[in-house]
């Protein structure tokens, strides 16, 4: 990792541009920005100009402190009391973030500056509209500004009771109102807002993963502002300091969530700052790092750029490396034999106990996701080369990997019921010595005779047979499964509707763990009894990865039918977090209301039913390069394949 190249990279591209690049107090694009702040009466206009690569920038008053990929360079606190994080200077009832010019001596009031609005901020306090930026000018939408306060007109509509609006301007309400601001910039949207929950936790917090659906309703509707500020603003906080129990995780990791703090500026009462304060794990139930942020964030970006038209962002210097960075840390050589991406327990979507420690196919899914839209947005220099010849060995052992081991269907299960086993050969049927008494009991039943899934986890003596919601829909969706094996899933999932849906979809594993085994695996976790949260509950907003799945393979009645059973009930519990019983009857007893990926999962889902061509920028096609090489690698004679010498790559 610390070779020479990778040095000069963080130096001369990943160094100096990041602090200009995210620039949280003005959207002015051009290389040169002219940046004011005034803190109190006794501070003075100041700009600060660095020359990087050519340009002059200026650096943003909205600071990154304790960043190590800034290796102490421009370490601008040394208070090691204070929260390492993002800071944006605010006077307490002023707020002076915009391109004012120079000779403007009198300053702006809030009221000038800002128009109040009733909807809350941040979850907490009261809110207020930003006026547009440029770059929300220069993409409006043709049919409404960005955040403006126009219904939903989305085809297909169903009427709610509440003054005759229909389901999706409700759902869009809720949204818009679950927006977090920075410097008076919307930057994401809190995981929840259950006004009749006192126990916040983290739910008031912007999390990566759950901002995903919201981030991509947003750019569905043609508001792509709030989107790219997710982008940059997370990107500043990879790589932090911050620790667990003395140890620092690997350079590249994303954040699991972030928070905005107003706190007082260098200890003076009378002027206050706002900062971002990111956890990467180390106050998380559990101490979990998430592995799939940092995947997510590969896909919203390529997202964003496929459907804004707005390229500039992916080929920005800072952007590039943080794509890299986050490869190296994914594609890093260690002991594990597999292609697949070995993580710890809880490290996914699935962030409690489930016994998914390993190889989860999830994150398999998710991780050929990142590499394909890396691979495409990488920028063709030098530098990258090394780095795109992993990424295609990678891709191509992967893809052949998870579709020739992790398939099931009535004809493996056949052959797997038939297993010999302690086979010590290179050519042997049983390679990783699984033993026929693994399939359980529920499977004989469960399993159609039309269609088939990836099972979750494969590992030396286990296959885990419990089905997976997520990694099946995104292996659909990503090309991971091959052409038959994306239909098969589908048929899986009409065959078994009275199972996986019932009445609230979309269960998010398939069966639930119970009695010694729940005991055993879980630890006895009172939130994940069987039927419930993680445990085989059903989550509302798998909704919107169905429907992109089903878009995709061209059988959208699937989604429809699905999101009808949805529309039933789901405004009138309040858009909750999960649902709890094999039918999904009730309400999730530990369930968040007004859960905000519930009610963004909806509005994405109807989103690409009335317009199906967007489905286009969401998925990933199959590579025909990858399909020749499986085809190869299906036919190619393991003791020859054992012959070749595997080509290292510095990446």
């Amino acid at each position: 990792m610390a070779t020479s190249e990778s040095i000069i990279q963080a130096l001369s591209g990943s160094l100096l541009p990041r602090l200009h690049h995210s620039d949280p107090c003005t959207n002015n694009s051009s290389p040169v920005h002219a940046l004011k702040l005034n803190v109190s009466n006794t501070r003075k206009w100041s700009k600060v100009y660095v020359q990087v690569n050519g340009y002059s920038r200026m650096l943003h008053n909205c600071r990154t402190y304790g960043s190590r990929r800034l290796f102490d360079v421009f370490r601008w606190k040394k208070d090691a009391s204070r929260l390492e994080s993002m800071g944006c200077k605010c006077r307490q009832a002023e707020i002076f973030c915009g391109g004012m010019t120079e000779d403007q001596n009198e300053t702006r009031s809030m009221g000038e500056a800002i128009r109040p609005r009733s909807v809350p901020v941040n979850g907490i306090s009261s809110a207020m509209d930003i006026e547009e930026s440029e770059v929300g000018k220069q993409f409006k939408h043709e049919k409404g500004g960005p955040f403006s306060d126009g219904m939903s007109t989305v085809a297909g509509t169903v009427k709610d009771h509440k003054y005759g609006e229909t389901l999706e301007d409700e759902a869009w309400n809720l949204l818009r109102d679950s927006i977090v601001y920075y410097c008076n910039k919307p930057i994401g949207t809190i995981a929840a807002k259950d006004p009749g929950n006192t126990s916040i936790l983290n739910y008031d917090q912007v999390f990566i993963r759950d901002f995903i659906p919201s981030g991509i309703a947003f750019l569905l509707k043609g508001e792509y502002e709030i989107v790219r500020n997710f982008i940059l603003y997370t990107l500043q906080l990879q790589s932090w300091e911050k620790t667990m129990d003395c140890y620092s995780p690997g350079q590249g990791l994303m954040p699991a969530s972030f928070k905005v703090r107003t706190v007082p500026l260098d200890r003076d009462e009378s002027a206050t700052e706002e900062i971002l304060d990111p956890d990467f794990g180390e106050a998380a139930i559990g101490r979990v790092a998430p592995v799939d942020s940092g995947l997510w964030w590969i896909i919203l970006l390529r997202a964003y750029g496929k459907i804004s038209g707005d390229l500039s962002v992916q080929e920005r210097i800072d952007v590039q490396t943080g794509i890299k960075m986050i490869l190296k840390l994914c594609l890093a050589d260690g002991f594990d034999m597999f292609p697949t991406l070995l993580v710890t327990d809880g490290s996914c979507m699935i962030d409690r106990r489930m016994g998914i420690h390993g190889h989860p196919l999830e994150i398999q899914a998710l991780f050929y996701s990142a590499l394909l839209s890396a691979r495409e947005m990488l920028a063709p220099d030098d530098g990258s080369a090394d780095l795109r010849r992993a990424i295609n060995n990678r891709l191509v052992a992967l893809s052949f990997h998870i579709r020739a081991y992790y398939w099931i269907d009535m004809r493996k299960l056949n052959v797997i019921y038939r297993y010999q086993t302690e086979e010590y050969s290179y050519d042997a049927v049983n390679k990783f010595n699984i033993y026929p008494d693994q399939i359980p009991s529920w499977l004989v039943q469960f399993m159609p005779s039309k269609g088939g899934y990836l099972i979750g986890n494969l590992q030396p003596a286990h296959m885990d047979f419990r089905f997976f919601s997520l990694g099946n829909l995104w292996s659909i969706v990503s090309s991971l499964a091959t052409l038959d094996q994306s239909h098969a899933i589908l048929d899986l999932i009409e065959a078994k509707w009275e199972v996986l849906v019932a009445e609230m979809p979309f269960k998010i594993c398939y069966p639930a763990l119970e009695d010694v085994e729940w005991r055993i695996i879980t630890g006895s976790d009172p939130k994940n009894t069987p039927w419930s949260y993680h445990n085989g509950g059903s989550w509302p907003t798998l909704l919107w990865q169905l429907t992109v799945a089903c878009i995709k393979m061209n059988r959208p009645e699937i989604a429809l039918k699905a999101v009808n059973v949805a529309e039933r009930h789901i405004s009138g519990d309040k858009w909750p977090e999960y649902y709890d019983t094999k039918r999904a009857r009730f309400i999730g007893k530990q369930a968040r209301l007004y859960q905000t990926w519930s009610i963004a999962g909806y509005l994405v889902a109807k989103l690409l039913l009335a317009n199906p061509n967007a489905a286009k920028n969401l998925v990933n096609e199959e590579d025909p390069e990858l399909a020749n090489a499986f085809s190869y690698m299906i036919s190619a004679n393991p003791k020859r394949k054992r012959g070749l010498k595997r080509q290292g790559f510095i990446i």
